[in-house]
């Protein structure tokens, strides 16, 4: 190939997003396919943790993908891709979302399933062309897994996703899963950035009926860690993070623990999200079970703006 081949996650990229980057370059190149792992940001603290635990170098960073051929990993949606992805040659898809908008001018090898994890997948990608995972790179899908599946509490989580972890913890040398994941979880917590980055530390936007809608996601060992102080500013920035061309700015903080999720939003329509969503407008509106974006929010709120 004469072009550079890239293996690209989507914006705000978190932990599933960058680990799939370079689990899926990883299996490409043993399959013959150079490419290499790339990212639209860098890593959120709790990858940060999994990068360095693992000793695992973080993708390289790429605001331009004209003249590249690409890989997409962990999403499909143009709103997630780069400004300029129409002037780049789409040659694959591993995700486990919904399906987005990219299109191709010619066929991709595609591989998509409702999994909890995109490192599942590629784990199955990887037994299918019987390309082995080197321990570092298991250590880190494995740690992707328990992030995208909340330690398996998550509704995305399949018997897949646990299979997936076991086999990818006895590579890794991993003995005790759990205790991986709370130590993943606590770097996950650490709230010391700004509000406008905490929203954006895993934030989506949507195309849903023509109105865009960006949903932030923040997962918490507690929510007892959130001042009231934390709260009236990340509100006050959903306001400005709405303003900004959004029909709807939300942010879903989950506790881990209570297994729930706290919603915050700022929307033209906000009796229409709301009501989606099962939630009473309040100062605190609590979604009790609420554990996935991908599943609990996005398809409720889609079929909501569809109407």
């Amino acid at each position: 190939m004469s072009a550079e081949t890239l293996v690209l996650g989507h914006k705000n990229p978190d932990t599933d997003s960058i680990i799939s980057a370079i689990s899926y370059a990883h299996v490409l190149n043993a399959r013959g396919i150079k490419a290499k792992a790339a990212a639209q940001g860098n890593p959120a603290p709790e990858t940060k943790f999994v990068l360095e635990h693992f000793k695992l170098q973080a993708p390289e960073v790429v605001t331009s993908v004209e003249g590249k051929e690409i890989y997409l990993v962990d999403y499909s949606d143009l709103a997630q891709a780069p400004e300029d992805f129409s002037k780049a040659k789409l040659l694959g898809i591993v995700d486990h979302h919904k399906l987005g908008d990219c299109t191709s001018d010619a066929p991709i090898e595609a591989w998509i399933q409702p999994f909890g994890c995109v490192n599942t997948i590629v784990k199955m990608v990887a037994d299918y062309y019987n390309v082995s995972i080197p321990a570092d790179i298991a250590g880190g899908m494995l740690c992707a897994i328990l992030s995208d599946t909340v330690l398996f509490k998550s509704p995305t989580c399949t018997e897949f996703d646990k299979k997936a972890a076991a086999d990818l913890a006895k590579i890794a040398g991993v003995t005790d899963i759990n205790a991986l994941g709370m130590e993943m979880f606590k770097a996950k917590s650490d709230l010391s950035a700004s509000p406008r980055d905490l929203i954006f530390r895993d934030f989506k936007d949507f195309d849903m009926n023509g109105k865009k809608v960006g949903i932030g996601a923040l997962e918490l060992i507690s929510l007892d860690m959130v001042s009231a102080d934390l709260k009236k500013a990340l509100k006050d920035e959903l306001a400005v993070i709405k303003s900004e061309g959004r029909n709807t700015a939300m942010l879903v903080l989950t506790d881990i623990m209570k297994e729930g999720s706290e919603i915050y939003v700022v929307s033209d329509d906000e009796d229409t999200v709301l009501k989606a969503l099962g939630a009473t407008k309040s100062d605190t509106m609590w979604l009790p079970g609420v554990m996935s974006r991908k599943k609990q929010v996005v398809p409720p709120l889609q079929g909501a703006f569809k109407n």
